[in-house]
């Protein structure tokens, strides 16, 4: 079998956001949650919480290292971790959230393109322009690609 030659992937993952810095529980408080403490505490869900948080923390570092180690930039994550209040809600579908979650959206695309440091854990801005530029970039490659492949396929 032949190994996956990760330098022709291109990947684009656009996160949903989260109140990941916003500190919604301490150490001490938790430590002294039962079992319905941890379903349930102060109208959200921890154990949820850590659990999906998680969950996209592990795959965004996964894929960052294969990359990083293929010194490629062809991995784009535009993730806004900085969300609180409704727009930091997965069902607050009113009028007036879904504009302001334009408007998070609309912000996120000028901010610069920033990667997860695998030391630190953090995001951190790289020198590689705004996540807009960054989008152009790869629609252009795609664009090329599919340019590529329809001329191979004409008889």
């Amino acid at each position: 079998m032949q190994p996956l030659d990760y330098a022709q992937f291109l990947v684009l993952s656009l996160g949903t956001g989260s109140s990941k810095a916003e500190k919604k529980y301490s150490a001490e408080k938790a430590a002294k949650w039962g079992v319905l403490g941890w379903l349930t505490t102060g109208g959200s869900t921890p154990l949820v919480d850590v659990f999906t948080q998680a969950s996209a923390d592990m795959v965004d570092i996964h894929v960052s290292t294969v990359f990083q180690a293929l010194h490629s930039n062809n991995y784009l994550r535009i993730q806004d971790d900085t969300l609180s209040g409704n727009v930091a809600s997965v069902d607050m579908s009113t009028k007036e959230n879904m504009k302001n979650l334009v408007k998070v959206g609309e912000g996120l695309i000028k901010k610069p393109v920033s990667r997860v440091n695998l030391e630190s854990g953090a995001f951190e801005p790289l020198n590689q322009g705004t996540n807009e530029e960054a989008l152009k970039r790869l629609a252009k490659i795609l664009s090329e690609e599919k340019k590529l492949r329809e001329a191979k396929s004409q008889p």
